[in-house]
């Protein structure tokens, strides 16, 4: 049995789970191939996970501060408005908005950045005079730097390569919690601007009953992705339910040998949905003409709406009804990836990094009310299957989000 040496090379799954005053937070990794002799590991891993063998799984918990750099007030700094480069890269004027996160290199006459750094920082206007002279906090902390984290690693595959020599070195703490995690929370419990800039916007005005009156019957996620969706699901949704699938189309997500009750799909094309063999109901609505749902009161136990929340105009409304028609406990799980028609995209969702698009969805459950056990999800890293048509283009499979919620008691 091969087992993890410094002449093996190991591929690992780690989860990462951390709480925020508003959520619970879970974001999953799968790593390159992995070398004991040659790759950084966190202390605690480095000589328990020698000797382990495919499969296996361990837990480990970080102290804040102990797996990524920790929080320093010296990496808040208050700046004057010329110090913000507001015309950075080819995205024309970017307006200042709290709590957002942009890259550091819009920075200027701070001596440790440059102008090529992508890296993000957290802005935050000044609460007491920024209003008149513009002046701003930058925060270069890392967006986990104040939180407890508890880590989950699964060795998912091992290769017997003999001694390693050479070859980059990869730390595995930068590669789980770079560029991304943290990002999907509140900064001190203060509210993000997202709602500035009408961020409902699209490029494409016109009415969505014209864009969506031809079938796309294509997937939009690899088969890695798909099936991931749907384990999750799986872990999520109760068997015998009677289920919402909100915005659905020809593809529900769910694993196929999962029984519900009733599974009733609400889209805007009648045979995407006739396509779509796993639905007991078949609904046309176009959401953004009317938020409203044709549903009755507590009537499903869990509402699903995968790929589909970034084209919703007036998504709190929506949401508002969903708690309606969810039976009290009742699940709302809002699924996404990193994949879109950018037409018919509200222009907020192509602004915001990647890893505030959770947080963003978090915004909308909380605006809304009636929901309670707030939960983000992100899994990145899973490989590209080799027969995708863009396996030649992209290494690695779509990325997952998804955000959900219980619909809490009145």
């Amino acid at each position: 049995m091969v087992q993890m040496d410094n002449k093996t090379l190991a591929r690992l799954r780690c989860e990462l789970r951390w709480h925020s005053a508003i959520a619970k937070h879970r974001d999953c990794f799968s790593t390159a191939r992995l070398n004991l002799w040659r790759d950084f590991f966190p202390a605690q891993l480095e000589n328990d996970l020698m000797g382990r063998s495919l499969g296996e799984q361990t837990h480990y918990s970080f102290a804040p501060g102990e797996l990524v750099e920790p929080s320093n007030e010296r990496q808040c700094f208050r700046l004057k408005p010329h110090q913000l480069n507001q015309r950075f890269g080819n995205k024309g004027w970017i307006e200042k908005r709290s709590g957002r996160f942009y890259p550091r290199g819009m920075l200027q006459e701070i001596s440790t950045l440059f102008a090529e750094d992508r890296h993000p920082f957290r802005l935050i206007k000044c609460a007491d005079n920024s209003e008149t002279d513009g002046t701003f906090y930058a925060d270069l902390n890392h967006p986990l730097a104040s939180y407890p984290l508890d880590l989950q690693v699964t060795i998912t595959n091992l290769w017997a390569q003999g001694e390693q020599r050479g070859g980059r070195s990869i730390d595995l703490a930068d590669v789980l919690t770079a560029n991304g995690p943290g990002m999907q929370t509140r900064w001190r419990e203060q509210p993000t601007d997202f709602w500035s800039d009408m961020p409902f916007m699209r490029r494409d005005c016109r009415p969505d009953a014209a864009f969506y009156a031809q079938p796309r019957l294509v997937a939009h996620l690899d088969q890695t992705a798909q099936t991931e969706l749907a384990a999750l699901y799986a872990q999520l949704l109760t068997p015998g339910s009677q289920v919402l699938d909100l915005m659905s189309s020809w593809q529900s997500h769910l694993p196929d040998d999962f029984a519900l009750a009733k599974l009733v799909g609400l889209g805007m094309n009648a045979e995407e949905l006739n396509a779509n063999s796993r639905l007991t109901e078949r609904v046309v609505h176009d959401l953004n003409a009317t938020p409203q749902l044709p549903f009755d009161d507590e009537q499903f136990d869990a509402v699903m709406c995968n790929l589909s929340i970034e084209y919703l105009i007036e998504p709190i409304a929506v949401l508002r009804e969903v708690a309606r028609v969810l039976k009290c406990g009742g699940l709302c799980v809002i699924g996404f990836s990193n994949r879109w028609f950018p037409p018919k995209a509200i222009q907020l969702w192509e602004g915001i990094h990647e890893f505030e698009r959770p947080s963003l969805v978090l915004e909308y459950f909380l605006a809304a009310g009636g929901f309670s056990d707030l939960e983000t999800y992100s899994l990145r890293g899973l490989l590209r299957p080799d027969d995708d048509k863009y396996a030649g283009q992209m290494a690695l499979s779509d990325p997952l989000y998804a955000v959900w919620g219980r619909r809490s008691a009145d």
